[in-house]
């Protein structure tokens, strides 16, 4: 149906509560081609980014969402790649949201690799497989705060989180290498994490994500404003990726070039 609003939704947060929040197509993570394919499918009056696929797919392009801007299609990002692609375009257009989205738009050299998870297929509901980084070390942070641990034990375990890959982070995970590794002597620190850490954890991707939908419901004349963005210039590269996404046809080629010159 023409006009949809189209969200790109996996690990970050279960479809069933966000289709509570927020009215609107739910696809899987996005990944290359699936801004195009969504344009070419919905017609879609707006589009939210918050996951998408990096490890078994090649990431959702720059370019299609430039495209998609130009073509006067709002598109908003939050949480997880959403935040990523928000901070890298924000200068041409796409709209951060949270906590997550500013963090990386004022720190130009940050790793992707601290909103990264494992996360189930598609099919099967892409639920999360293992726990962010950023979530991780905001966790450490507030335990920290509240006197959980010491600043040399958060720095410590903020550290061995970092080293770990991304699909094998969790807490439990966490907690038996630094145990393993005796990480603090006493084991008192962790004993005491691992009982705070039920209700103490701290999830800011879910967080952003809501922030994002729940504004988006409240304010849907956002949705409606066009974006100011540069004019699109079609190029071989993109081209390239097009076709290796299975959308280059002779359809799709007129739709996407229209008057533009190839460079």
């Amino acid at each position: 149906m023409a006009g949809e609003l189209v969200v790109f939704l996996g690990p970050t947060l279960r479809r069933a509560e966000a289709a509570e929040i927020l009215d609107a197509v739910y696809l899987p993570p996005a990944e290359q081609g699936s801004v195009v394919r969504a344009v070419r499918t919905y017609s879609p009056r707006a589009i939210v980014l918050i996951d998408g696929s990096f490890a078994t797919a090649p990431a959702v392009r720059h370019k299609e969402i430039l495209w998609a801007l130009a073509k006067g299609i709002p598109v908003f990002g939050a949480a997880s790649m959403g935040a990523l692609r928000a901070a890298e375009l924000a200068a041409v257009g796409m709209q951060g949201h949270g906590f997550i989205y500013r963090w990386y738009a004022l720190t130009p050299m940050a790793d992707d690799d601290e909103v990264a998870v494992a996360m189930c297929p598609p099919e099967l509901g892409a639920a999360p497989l293992s726990e962010a980084l950023i979530n991780i070390r905001l966790t450490l942070r507030r335990a920290m705060r509240t006197g959980i641990v010491t600043a040399p034990e958060r720095r410590a375990l903020e550290a061995q989180a970092r080293n770990m890959h991304f699909v094998d982070r969790s807490y439990a995970r966490l907690l038996a290498d630094a145990r393993s590794t005796r990480i603090e002597e006493s084991g008192g620190a962790l004993d005491r994490l691992a009982d705070w850490l039920p209700s103490g954890a701290l999830d800011r991707k879910r967080e952003d994500a809501l922030g994002l939908l729940t504004k988006l419901a409240r304010h849907p004349g956002l949705v409606l404003q066009r974006p100011d963005t540069p004019p699109f210039r079609l190029t071989e590269a993109w081209a390239y990726d097009l076709d290796a996404a299975g959308l280059w046809d002779d359809d799709i080629a007129t739709i996407l070039a229209g008057n533009s010159k190839m460079t």
